[in-house]
């Protein structure tokens, strides 16, 4: 549990990162079974244009090419926002085994307050799970006050 700590606040420290990069507050990190880091990633989404900059896809992507599914079965996805329905597809497809999040999703809706719904896919990264064909481990949310905290006047913005 204290290994699975010390890695969201790593992962926080990245969406922190990101934010100053002039991007949306979200980072990632992919850990072996000995607690190494292999791959981490910032949402990229602002500073490329490309609205699937998400921090968690670009892991995947990055950790795709790399390694093999059964490669990446036994690792760990650490992330400080829980993953969106598009990311928790990638993380499935990859065949990521495990994922840990510190913020959830519920509480990042009530944290941008999107009142018309046109930008929110309201759906728990475990709905997205439980439909595939082998278990994802899932491990969340945790440490949500501090992954709140990297998000803290972000969203106040109309431009963000």
């Amino acid at each position: 549990m204290e290994t699975d700590l010390q890695h969201l606040r790593m992962a926080i420290e990245l969406a922190a990162c990101a934010r100053a990069n002039g991007n949306q507050p979200f980072g990632s990190l992919l850990v072996d079974a000995a607690g190494s880091v292999v791959l981490d990633a910032e949402n990229t989404a602002v500073t490329t244009g490309d609205c699937t900059g998400h921090a968690e896809l670009n892991l995947v992507r990055e950790a795709s090419v790399r390694f093999t599914p059964e490669q990446l079965r036994p690792l760990t996805l650490y992330t400080s926002t829980e993953p969106c329905a598009m990311c928790a597809g990638a993380i499935f497809w990859s065949g990521i085994g495990r994922v840990v999040f510190a913020l959830s999703s519920e509480t990042l809706g009530a944290i941008v307050r999107d009142e018309t719904g046109a930008w929110t896919l309201a759906m728990s990264c475990r709905e997205v799970f439980e439909r595939g064909g082998r278990p994802t481990d899932v491990s969340g949310p945790l440490l949500e006050d501090e992954g709140r905290a990297v998000h803290d006047g972000f969203w106040e913005h109309p431009a963000a």
